[in-house]
């Protein structure tokens, strides 16, 4: 498996992942609003968007990753990971905990403090994973929808 920063030519597999589908969204129903995001994620030294490629070429999973500066923990970063995805039809093979390892070395590599993580609440079998995994649940988050998507 590799493991690296998405390519433009890979954001239709990336947004089958997030919408749970097998198959790679059609690139000609790509909007420009997720053009528009991607490069601006692409070209932000503290975001970016993870894959995980098997050896035929096939995204097999992706999560974004946000590396945020801080005064606590003696101002050292944080990573923030979110949208974690494995194609429905790998899942269970051990590619979301091989995602999640290479994620958490990445950010330890950039002298990243913690990592931490968003899943929704109704997702409680991930957050199962994410518990065998290591991850404590320490806080409680909170959204404030300000416009619908899209």
């Amino acid at each position: 498996m590799i493991f690296r920063a998405a390519t433009r030519a890979e954001l239709p597999a990336v947004l089958a992942l997030l919408a749970d589908e097998e198959k790679v969204v059609d690139p000609a129903s790509v909007t420009e609003a997720y053009e528009r995001a991607f490069a601006d994620i692409e070209g932000d030294p503290r975001n970016e968007i993870l894959v995980l490629v098997d050896e035929d070429g096939t995204v097999v999973g992706s999560l974004q990753a946000t590396y945020i500066p801080g005064l606590g923990k003696g101002g050292a970063e944080r990573a923030l990971i979110e949208a974690v995805r494995i194609r429905a039809d790998r899942r269970g093979g051990g590619l979301g905990r091989e995602l999640i390892r290479r994620a958490v070395e990445r950010a330890g590599e950039r002298g990243c403090a913690l990592v931490q993580l968003t899943s929704d609440k109704r997702r409680t079998e991930a957050h199962r994973f994410y518990a065998s995994l290591g991850f404590a649940r320490s806080h409680d988050g909170f959204k404030l929808v300000l416009r619908p998507p899209g």
